[in-house]
């Protein structure tokens, strides 16, 4: 299943997409008006309060997806109350793609983002130079950074001279948990989507600590949807790209991560309680703009595309002005 949030004339909220092929999204289950037809557990508008409510939400939202795809029409339900007579009925099922607007599947997570640096060894070489990390690299991105897809990221002329890509695979958190052992990681994780960890490198480097230059508003794109951990493999081995103007940058496997994804749990939570809607950022691989001689660095009128395999593609334009 991929989750998102979107909205439609003004209004957010959760839905189920349906994609072709290519996975491009050919149109949207509400899972509100699911609910509202066949009853079950309340669809908040905010992914998070949706992914606390467990697996029951995860049961309802496939049983609405198997129930949407029979019903086989895009009529309004009829007038009236709900499953419940709690909630009005007058809503339809699907919403076709051209209606919608795709938003960051997580608006804020519990924290901020954490993110693992240096966790490609091509990249470690590119970047820095160093030898291999033994232990993860961690530091934060703001929550106020997450930005969603077809969103612009901001160069923020006057601030920064050095904005770079950074092509990710996120994962979500869906249990609570502390301490969680490295075999028991995959029963605390929600879904993956596609995250650029945008990074101003000379904000980065004119201290030891990175937040700064990672945190810049705008500086994290994620979407375009929240896969469930159903839907992709266990070790998780997926590819990823990275393009600029349609320029293939990146490209390299998960399986290359050198702290895997239950190391990566496994560390962060020894004292650090994980809660439904964490989002850790993986580390990126080789071929960011910074790694080439001379830099190939963000510029207004660019475009960043990142895809991983079975997640979607998420795609940024670069621009040196936000709308009023």
């Amino acid at each position: 299943m991929r989750f998102v949030r979107f909205e439609r004339a003004g209004r957010i909220a959760l839905g189920l997409a349906d994609v072709d092929e290519r996975g491009r999204l050919r149109r949207v289950l509400d899972l509100a008006a699911a609910r509202a037809r066949w009853g079950g557990p309340e669809v908040p508008a905010d992914m998070v309060a949706w992914i606390a409510l467990g697996e029951q939400a995860v049961a309802a939202a496939r049983e609405w997806w198997q129930r949407a795809q029979a019903a086989g029409d895009d009529a309004a339900l009829p007038g009236g109350e709900g499953a419940d007579g709690r909630e009005p009925a007058a809503r339809p099922l699907w919403h076709p793609a051209d209606a919608v607007r795709l938003l960051a599947p997580i608006a804020r997570p519990p924290k901020d983002v954490m993110a693992i640096g240096l966790n490609y060894r091509d990249h470690v070489f590119e970047i820095s130079g160093r030898d291999i990390p033994r232990y993860p690299v961690v530091f934060s991105k703001a929550a106020s950074s997450i930005a969603g897809p077809g969103d612009p990221i901001y160069t923020h002329p006057g601030v920064t001279e050095a904005v770079d890509y950074e092509g990710e695979l996120a994962v979500v958190i869906g249990r609570r948990g502390r301490a969680i052992p490295p075999e028991r990681a995959r029963e605390h994780v929600f879904g993956y989507m596609v995250l650029n960890d945008v990074t101003a490198r000379d904000l980065q480097r004119r201290t030891s600590q990175w937040h700064l230059g990672k945190s810049l508003d705008t500086f994290c794109p994620t979407g375009p949807y929240l896969v469930h951990r159903d839907a992709v493999g266990w070790p998780v081995e997926l590819d990823v790209r990275t393009w600029v103007n349609g320029e293939l940058r990146q490209e390299a496997n998960t399986r290359q991560l050198i702290f895997d994804i239950p190391a990566l749990i496994a560390t962060l939570s020894a004292g650090i309680t994980l809660e439904p809607g964490d989002i850790i950022a993986t580390g990126t691989p080789g071929g960011v703009g910074m790694g080439f001689d001379p830099p190939r660095l963000l510029r207004p009128g660019d475009v960043v595309e990142i895809e991983i395999t079975g997640l979607g593609r998420l795609r940024n334009p670069v621009v040196d002005r936000l709308p009023a």
